[in-house]
């Protein structure tokens, strides 16, 4: 190769290289330590609720406090919060500006793909007790079989009170499961469609086999198991009409591979965007030229619907309160306002090669995906950013040292989904989609780089406050 080749190449070729290469010792002793927190995070809030809880304690033990929107106009430096039924939260740190010349808003999503109880899950059969379920979220039922689960979720009782469970996280503790079919008798379960080797009724989770002893009647292990239930958190089964209950794995969070430079467990999606977005607000150490939101939202998994969802109206009235407080009307900062929409996106693995663009996918530890747009075939279910919009980012990144990569959802007909980023460019602010690359999507244990990890929440922080 000529030196006029080489030099031409450097100049024109955008090359996709492994982001290690380009970070220092101490910037990866950073992004270790950073995970470290991240994994203490996965691994003790595996729900929607659980996340909000957690976010709202630590947002208040560092000065975070509730927002009055009937109060005085907030002070540059000030930091409130707004909690929604205890599934989604909004932080915010005033900016010196105006609110009327727009919010930074970087908005994930805290529910992940998991199998909810129906409202009357508990039956009996044939010598087994049987929890119901509704799968939640785009699943491969199959890989939710045979593994073990653990019972989260808040029961509301008739009195009006309620009882928080989570079962089978510690040491000691029970766990629950699904069975298969063993391969031995496998013949009919094998000629099903992918889509159908479990199916949706088949989701049958085991909860005990014992019967209750002093009892000649029927559904004895039912009596069993309810009589439990009600010794240890004084419900009734006329309760589980009140109550929303969700099984998710049992597994820890772990570090993968002999470098250790990967993070396997459940619910990266997209709690590996929500735990950076949340921690680049918490570490603005001065007032922001513009005021930061980092929104924590539930339902993004089944079409953000909802009134803990982004196609609700709770985003646009907290901003449309902010403004008030000023004096504007909600639409005058809107239309000024930027957001990272912090959504991850899959990774390339070359196991599975045939479902990607090479050219157009994001891979493990090339740093923060930055994804113009998502959707399904011909660009549906998306927003899709502005090339001034993605310039904007693009510079941003680039200035403030933060490795990034682009890439898309796999080939253009392999299928596809969404993000919330629609939903707020729908309220005429200039978004993109920026976050975590992750093999495994959606499976009971996704894994992701912790490098990646690092530069999203150093992508987010540089947002906030450059």
């Amino acid at each position: 190769m000529s030196e006029k080749s080489k030099q031409l190449r450097e100049m024109l070729f955008n090359k996709k290289e492994n982001g290690v290469d380009f970070m220092d010792s101490a910037e990866l002793s950073a992004c270790d330590e950073f995970c470290e927190g991240y994994k203490e995070f996965l691994a003790e809030n595996k729900t929607e609720r659980e996340v909000a809880a957690w976010i709202e304690n630590v947002a208040r033990n560092n000065g975070f406090v509730k927002f009055d929107e009937f109060g005085a106009p907030l002070e540059a430096g000030e930091k409130v919060y707004y909690a929604n039924r205890g599934k989604s939260v909004i932080l915010c740190v005033k900016g010196k500006r105006s609110i009327k010349d727009g919010v930074r808003i970087s908005a994930a999503h805290i529910d992940s793909p998991r199998l909810d109880l129906k409202q009357c899950p508990v039956y009996e059969q044939d010598g087994l007790g049987f929890f119901k379920t509704h799968y939640y979220g785009g699943i491969k039922k199959f890989q939710w079989v045979a593994i073990p689960l653990s019972l989260h979720g808040r029961i509301c009782k008739s009195d009006g009170s309620f009882v928080d469970v989570k079962l089978g996280e510690e040491e000691g503790e029970p766990k629950f499961v699904i069975s298969d079919i063993l391969p031995h008798l496998g013949k009919e379960q094998r000629e099903r469609k992918a889509a159908e080797i479990v199916k949706g009724e088949e989701l049958n989770v085991i909860i005990g086999s014992r019967p209750f002893k002093d009892d000649e009647e029927s559904e004895r292990i039912k009596l069993n198991i309810l009589g439990l239930l009600y010794e240890k958190y004084g419900v009734v089964e006329k309760d589980f009409l009140s109550a929303e209950l969700e099984l998710v794995p049992a597994f820890t969070v772990d570090d993968i591979g002999f470098d250790r430079s990967l993070i396997g467990g459940y619910g990266h999606d997209d709690r590996v965007c929500s735990y950076p977005a949340f921690q680049a607000i918490l570490d603005i150490d001065e007032a922001p030229e513009y005021t930061a939101i980092t929104v924590l939202t539930d339902k993004e998994e089944i079409g953000s619907e909802g009134n803990t969802g982004l196609q609700s109206a709770y985003l646009k009235y907290f901003i449309e309160d902010l403004a008030r407080l000023e004096g504007y009307d909600g639409r005058d900062v809107l239309r000024n306002s930027k957001c990272l929409s912090a959504d991850v996106n899959a990774a390339y693995d070359p196991t599975w090669a045939s479902a990607f663009e090479k050219n157009n996918a994001s891979f493990l530890n090339n740093g923060v995906c930055v994804t113009k747009f998502t959707g399904a075939g011909g660009k549906s279910g998306t927003s899709d950013a502005s090339a001034e919009y993605v310039g904007w980012v693009r510079n941003l990144l680039d200035e403030n040292g933060v490795l990034w990569q682009t890439g898309e959802l796999g080939k253009v007909d392999g299928g596809g989904g969404g993000t919330v980023a629609m939903y707020i460019a729908n309220m005429d602010v200039d978004t993109i989609d920026v976050g975590v690359p992750v093999l495994s999507m959606h499976s009971p244990y996704e894994v992701v780089a912790k490098t990646d990890v690092y530069m999203a929440y150093k992508a987010f922080l540089t947002f906030f406050t450059k």
